[in-house]
């Protein structure tokens, strides 16, 4: 169970399996005080169940090289964006600034 008090919804993943095997060997009323005493529906106890019945369960744990290597690739991504939204600011400043030439002088910058 969570150390804090705090609604079902927002339990981490360890607070919710924890609830699922405690509950799992219960009877319908005691299973209904449990939930009482914690704050839960028993609909959510059967929901979480099935979400993780239904999870898909990494058979191999992340190496610190493969995350170390995603977030390099992120970090890269995220620079080659800046430099992209910058590049486009200033395009769209350059041509804002042409039209305003072209409307106050009424002559092309090509001439």
């Amino acid at each position: 169970m969570p150390a804090k008090k705090s609604p079902p919804d927002q339990w981490d993943a360890k607070a919710k399996l924890a609830a699922i095997i405690h509950t799992a060997s219960m009877n319908e009323t005691e299973r209904s005080v449990y939930c009482r005493e914690h704050g839960l529906y028993p609909e959510q106890l059967d929901a979480w169940k099935a979400a993780f019945e239904s999870a898909d369960v990494v058979d191999e744990p992340v190496s610190k090289t493969a995350l170390t290597a995603e977030r390099k690739k992120t970090r890269q991504l995220e620079k080659e964006l800046r430099r992209k939204e910058k590049a486009l600011a200033e395009t769209a400043a350059l041509l804002t600034l042409s039209k305003k030439a072209w409307a106050i002088w009424g002559i092309n910058e090509d001439d």
